[in-house]
């Protein structure tokens, strides 16, 4: 199958509204696959502005380059996504914004008490986490990482 003209990277930025650079550098982490033209100029599929502007949400939502090419490698190569795809990719997506959600609610929710992170510089971590117990499922702030003092449940990896 023959390749459509396909669009310049000009084009997709005034889409967009991302730099030219800042296109290149998505197309360097991999996250963008152009080609080049006879005339050796790079060339997009006109899919790749919603990849772009998946790339841009999936940032304001804080997640990092490399977790949203493991999201954008589960869409086929060579031809436009589907809607199919999109939901597909989506759910993925939705449960690790759902983890997310519940994290920072949980961080909301206790950020003045106890967050199991071993500090014990407040006469109430005492109570809550005597000869700093945290410690011992791991590094950082086991609570809000979603062990808990009561049941010594650790969180699963990746959650």
């Amino acid at each position: 199958m023959a390749k459509s003209a396909g669009v310049a990277i000009g084009y997709l930025s005034e889409r967009t509204g991302l730099a030219v650079s800042a296109i290149r550098y998505y197309e360097a982490q991999g996250l963008l696959e152009p080609w080049r033209n006879a005339g050796g100029q790079r060339r997009f599929h006109r899919a790749d502005i919603r990849r772009l502007s998946f790339i841009m949400i999936a940032q304001q939502f804080g997640f990092s380059l490399p977790e949203i090419r493991g999201f954008l490698k589960t869409l086929p190569g060579g031809r436009t996504p589907t809607p199919e795809d999109w939901a597909r990719i989506s759910t993925s997506f939705r449960d690790h914004l759902d983890s997310r959600i519940k994290t920072l609610q949980k961080m909301r929710d206790n950020l003045d008490g106890c967050i199991g992170c071993g500090c014990l510089s407040l006469p109430k971590c005492r109570l809550y986490n005597p000869q700093d117990q945290a410690a011992q499922k791991g590094k950082g702030p086991r609570y809000l990482m979603g062990d808990s003092p009561e049941t010594g449940k650790t969180p699963e990896k990746g959650a």
